[in-house]
Formats: C-alpha cells, structure tokens, sequence
C-alpha cells in the first residue's frame, strides 16, 4: 500500500466516529493536515495524473497524457516541469489564490519540478482576463511590495524551498521587434479573438489595446523560455494557456499539458468568484478566530467544492462525509467545523486551530455574551483612543491599525448592546471605526441601560466606563 493509501486507511476509521466531539475531530485534523506534507512519489503514474486530475476543470489533451508525459520523465530519471505565472497585482491574498498553490504542492511532492514566473515584465500590460476594461500597470515598487506579501500569506500552502523563481523580464524585455513580427505571422488573429471577455468590450465599445492583445503572446513566450511540460492556471485562462501550447510547436518544442483550476465562488453564496473588491472572500492574513467565523457564515452546499479546493482529503472521503450529512448522522454545522479547522490548522496550525472551534462554539451555542468570558476595556482609561487602536493595541485583536481599518471596510467591526430583551448590533464603518471609541459608544448607547461589547469578526470585547 501507498503512503497516501495508509492514510487514507486510517482516515476512513476517523471518518466513521462521532465528528461532533472534540476528540475525534482534533485526530481527523491531525491526520488530514499530516497529507499536506506527504511525500507521493511512490505513486505510479496513472494514478498521479489521476490525483491531479481530480481537483481540476481541464488537463488537456487529456488525463492519460499526463501520465504517459509522467512515465516519459521518469524513464530519464526526471520528474515533470510545472509552471505557473503570477502576476503579483495587489497585496492580500485570500483563500481563491491558494488553490493553485494546494496543486502545485501536490506536484512537488509527486516527484516533479516548479517553476513559478514572477510576472514583472506582463504586470506592467496587464491581464484582461475577465476585465471590462484596461487594467491600470504596475511599477517595479508596486511589483515588489505585492510579491512580498503574496510569499508570505500563501507560505502555509507551498514550500518556497522547493520552488525555482524566474522574472519573465528576463526573457521577454530582450525580445526584439523583428522578433515579435516574425511570430505574430504565424499567429491567427482569430485564435486571439476567441476571447469572450475582448468580443464583449469590443461590442460595447469599451475599447481594447493592442498590449492587451499581445498578453497571451507574452505568457506564451513564458512557456517556450522555460520547454515546460505543464502549465497551471484558472480556468478563465484557458485561452492564454492553449497560446502557450500554440508558441511551443511554433518553436519546435514538445507542447506543454494545460492543467485548469476551478474558480472558487465567495463565501456570500451568491454564485460571483471570491474577491476582494465584493468582500466575500477569507483572507490568509485574517486572525484563526476570523477565519474561522467567516468559513461558519458560508451556504452547506459550498462545502463539497471547499472540501476540494483547500483539503487533501479524498474524493471518496468527501462523498462519504457528505452522504452522512444526507443521511442526517452528521450535521452539516459540524461538517462545517471541520472544513473551517481543517483551514486554520492550515494557515496556524492545530492548536490554533481547536481553539477557534472552542471560541466558536462558546460564542454562538450562547443567546447573549454574558455567560461568555470576555476581555475588558475601560473606557475611562482608553476612550479617547479610535476603535482601531483599542482593536491594535490594547486588545492585540487585530496586528495593527490599518488591520483593523480593514475589518471595519469589510462590515466586521459592530458595537453590541445587549440588554435583558436581547441585542443590538450597530456596524461601525471606517470613518467611525477612527473616532474617539467613547464617544462613538456614548453616542450610539444614547441613555440606554445596556451592557456593551466591541465585536470585531469573531472576536468580542466588554466596554466599561460609558
């Protein structure tokens, strides 16, 4: 039996108790979260493309390419080229990124070689995937500053230790114009304009530049610098990737396998992609608490496509856990507790973990916080400090100000009156979350007599000194 076949094994016997207790859950966890590190190179090859295969939307020209492609690279003694491109456009990451990452980690541990492209030369065009407009360039600093901070939130996720790094700038800024001629002659324009995304802005008369026309010829060309075997990416960049394809015959290589990821709907349930700018996203640099809360808040029909996206579990682990939700055994609260400490333990690790879940359930198993143990702030010593900084500094609830700003952004940042009737919850937006936090209260409590907390995500405060 594989290493992977073990611990499946023993899963199974896990899967099986009761997954509303503690116990159980904190050894499933253990288990599950030990196969983030597994080594799976004494898979043979069918069943690696298989595992691959399993989390994605397309491996094209098919599955048993891939393992035909596998089994070519070990008979020399070498494992597959992956490559993935980032473009590092912004500074938080949330969970719908890491998913990319879950698979390369399963490559690496596979046996095969990644690549991930630093897109420094293509962030400067832009990708118009999906966009109704241009897409505002980046400076070097911008490039930068975001790389940076991508690194460190997507850690928990993939071993950097293990991965080869290359700037597309090093290849691309070089490329001469006669060059660039003599390869778009043997480029149809019809094959760029198959894009759904150019067709509609062209209709609406929105406008296209010819830099955005030319982004698949440059994400392409990454793939001819580097003779990759494999090329991950979105499903949305599906067109991008096939250029990649198209670039490699052109010159004479081998083409690349396109894998395609899923695109991981929001936690708001409302179909749309998780993303920031519709704040239905989770965070990788949330607190474990606000993590935690946020995986809670999600419709039950997003965990068999979570379980997916950001497990190791298999597909025969999530259909058994899920027909025993059907079967009404396990509840689907509890199905959700594992998933949202399957990613804490993830991102902080089980301690982290088992503690969210405790605070969760102490919290919300309550019809009111007084019988929950809560921290204190006295208003006569901190009132004159903004929600942010009390937040920040005297709670350590949030790692800064500017941290605290942003639950606040994302409607996570409430005062609660709770009175013998029951409570009230006022969201605190940015401009009040930066007011004196006495006189936001005393303003909002107007001559009530109420008991009053400060509720940032998950996480609760009693304020006194009113």
């Amino acid at each position: 039996m594989t290493r992977l076949g073990d611990s499946v094994a023993r899963a199974s016997a896990l899967l099986a108790q009761d997954l509303s207790t503690d116990s159980a859950v904190e050894q499933l966890l253990t288990e599950t979260k030990a196969r983030r590190y597994l080594d799976l190179s004494d898979l043979p090859p069918k069943d690696q493309a298989e595992l691959i295969a399993s989390r994605t939307v397309e491996v094209l020209p098919g599955v048993a390419k891939l393992a035909e492609r596998i089994e070519a690279r070990q008979a020399e003694g070498k494992g597959l080229h992956i490559k993935l491109g980032i473009d590092p456009t912004a500074t938080d990451v949330h969970l719908g990124h890491a998913v990319p990452l879950i698979i390369l980690s399963r490559f690496q541990r596979l046996g095969h070689d990644v690549t991930l492209i630093i897109g420094d030369f293509t962030a400067k065009i832009g990708d118009p995937t999906g966009r109704t407009a241009e897409r505002p360039p980046l400076t070097d600093e911008d490039i930068a500053r975001n790389l940076a901070s991508y690194r460190e939130q997507v850690r928990p996720f993939f071993d950097f230790d293990r991965v080869s790094f290359r700037q597309n700038s090093e290849w691309l800024a070089p490329y001469t114009f006669p060059e660039l001629l003599g390869l778009l002659a043997q480029v149809p324009v019809s094959q760029l304009l198959q894009r759904e995304d150019f067709r509609n802005r062209l209709a609406a008369g929105s406008g296209l530049t010819m830099t955005e026309m030319l982004y698949p010829i440059a994400q392409g060309l990454d793939s001819v610098a580097l003779d990759c075997d494999v090329e991950l990416g979105g499903a949305d960049q599906l067109l991008n990737l096939q250029m990649g394809r198209k670039l490699m015959e052109v010159h004479g290589q081998k083409p690349q396998l396109v894998v395609t990821m899923p695109l991981i709907e929001g936690t708001d349930g409302t179909g749309a992609k998780m993303s920031k700018s519709k704040g239905n996203y989770v965070g990788l640099s949330a607190p474990a608490d606000d993590v935690f809360g946020k995986i809670m808040s999600v419709p039950d029909r997003l965990m068999e496509p979570y379980l997916k996206a950001w497990t190791e579990w298999t597909d025969a682990e999530i259909a058994l856990v899920l027909s025993r939700v059907e079967e009404k055994s396990l509840h689907p609260m509890d199905l959700k507790k594992i998933l949202a400490g399957e990613v804490v333990a993830a991102l902080y690790g089980m301690e982290a973990a088992m503690a969210a879940r405790a605070g969760f359930v102490a919290q919300f198993s309550k019809k009111n916080f007084t019988d929950v143990e809560t921290p204190v702030v006295d208003l006569s010593e901190h009132g004159e400090e903004p929600a942010t900084a009390v937040l920040s500094k005297v709670l350590g609830f949030q790692p800064s100000a500017s941290a605290a700003r942003r639950v606040a952004k994302q409607n996570g940042l409430r005062l609660v009156f709770e009175t013998a009737e029951g409570q009230e919850a006022v969201a605190l937006p940015e401009a009040e979350a930066i007011r004196p936090l006495g006189e936001v209260a005393r303003e909002l409590l107007a001559g009530r007599e109420a008991t009053v907390y400060l509720k940032a995500g998950r996480k609760i405060a009693e304020l006194r000194g009113l």
